[in-house]
């Protein structure tokens, strides 16, 4: 199976153009979120946690610390270097072209509008440090239930 690293270089070889951390882990996030929904299996195993600016994966948070605008290599090192099947790639270009042209900050937003994101928080404000992880069945559920009601 690939990990964080491999889908999040091939967003970034996909765009062809450095793109800032907070727009990286949206994409990777969504990526993740659409697999569990449309394929039915997660394309990684690393976790996501609800932060205040929306989920973040910690390992790749930890790759690109101090970071805000990377480019494609940045994390060949950590990358598994498994192949993408078919429908993974078909998951992660969707993702790619309905979501590579937003705003990071756009991004954010909208993943503070989604269940997932906003359960995982608990009972903290929406600007408190949160490391609660995003469960990947209640993003399933929900990412789901937006496709197939």
């Amino acid at each position: 199976m690939a990990n964080v690293f491999d889908v999040a270089e091939y967003i970034l070889g996909s765009l062809g153009t450095s793109i800032t951390t907070m727009k990286l882990q949206k994409l990777v996030y969504y990526c993740q979120a659409w697999s569990l929904a449309w394929d039915d299996k997660p394309l990684f195993e690393n976790d996501f946690e609800a932060w205040a600016n929306g989920p973040v994966c910690r390992e790749l948070f930890n790759a690109h610390r101090g970071l805000f605008v990377i480019e494609k290599g940045r994390f060949e090192g950590f990358a598994s270097k498994e192949e993408f099947t078919e429908t993974e790639i078909e998951t992660i270009d969707a993702v790619i072209d309905f979501y590579g042209d937003k705003d990071p900050h756009w991004l954010s937003e909208l993943t503070h509008k989604e269940d997932p994101w906003k359960f995982s928080r608990g009972n903290c404000s929406d600007l408190d440090y949160c490391d609660n992880v995003i469960d990947k069945s209640v993003m399933q559920d929900y990412y789901s239930r937006m496709v197939y009601g």
